[in-house]
């Protein structure tokens, strides 16, 4: 016998082709309505947007007023300038372009970190 051992037919006659149980994804309820959905991820995208968009406010305020280079209150201010534009979109419906918008608003605030 040659292939996949999962899917012949056995010995004793039984075929294996049914998946195994541990690999079972469990389906959404039917009872979750798609806008409810939606509704918590636009909630999501923007309450994510505002809380990172307030730690890179404070953050560049932060290190304005220490010793820190111009360059690294700059980037955390245009961090969070980024992460105030997700969440405006999230809050709108774009909630995929909002995650990737907060992703690009942290590594913005993370990369002039790496200045200080």
């Amino acid at each position: 016998m040659s292939g996949r051992g999962d899917s012949e037919i056995s010995e004793t006659g039984e075929d294996r082709t049914e998946a195994p149980d541990e690999l079972h994804v469990e389906e959404p309820a039917d009872d979750e309505d798609p806008a409810q959905v939606a509704r918590r991820a636009r909630w999501t995208a923007a309450a994510a947007g505002v809380l990172l968009t307030l730690a890179g406010l404070s953050a560049s305020v932060m290190r304005a007023t220490g010793s820190a280079p111009a360059l690294v209150p700059a980037a955390y201010a245009c961090g969070a300038a980024v992460c105030a534009l997700a969440a405006f979109l999230g809050s709108r419906g774009r909630t995929r372009r909002a995650l990737w918008l907060l992703v690009t608003g942290v590594m913005v605030m993370a990369l002039g970190d790496q200045f200080d």
